[in-house]
């Protein structure tokens, strides 16, 4: 079933560790907007509260507990708890990979938050993530179809 007139779906997730649900949340929509929905272009971009989710290690840090899988699974037809993977990072790895789904975040934040030098240094960033400028992420905003805040 594809939901009508969404062709370009924006996640935005402003928020960091401390709301862990909020970024299981992104990628379930991510994964059921893309498998299920049939969004063509659907993106997850974090924004300036969220930045601290692209530096490397932290999405792996939410795991996908054995009961979570089977929760997350018993929700969507055919998929199996051992199908789902162990943490957050695989799980964003796997919706790029397979669905197409662009995870950004804004590059001037990472500088801001002290974790990167440059709009260009990706040394603590993981390496799927596509880093936006200003003008790049107010495009992202402005062409999205819906936009949905996490």
């Amino acid at each position: 079933m594809k939901i009508k007139n969404i062709e370009n779906l924006l996640i935005i997730v402003n928020s960091g560790m401390d709301k862990p649900y909020n970024q299981y949340a992104s990628y379930a929509i991510a994964f059921a907007a893309k498998k299920i929905h049939k969004i063509p272009d659907v993106t997850v971009y974090y924004g300036p509260l969220g930045v601290e989710m692209v530096k490397k290690g932290n999405l792996e840090k939410l795991e996908f507990s054995a009961d979570l899988k089977k929760l997350i699974a018993d929700q969507f037809e055919g998929l199996n708890p051992e199908d789902l993977p162990d943490d957050l990072e695989q799980m964003a790895r796997y919706v790029k990979d397979v669905f197409g789904v662009k995870i950004c975040s804004c590059a001037t934040f990472h500088v801001v938050s002290g974790f990167a030098t440059t709009l260009e240094d990706a040394t603590n960033i993981e390496d799927f993530i596509i880093r936006m400028n200003i003008p790049d992420a107010a495009e992202a905003a402005l062409k999205a179809d819906k936009i949905l805040y996490f």
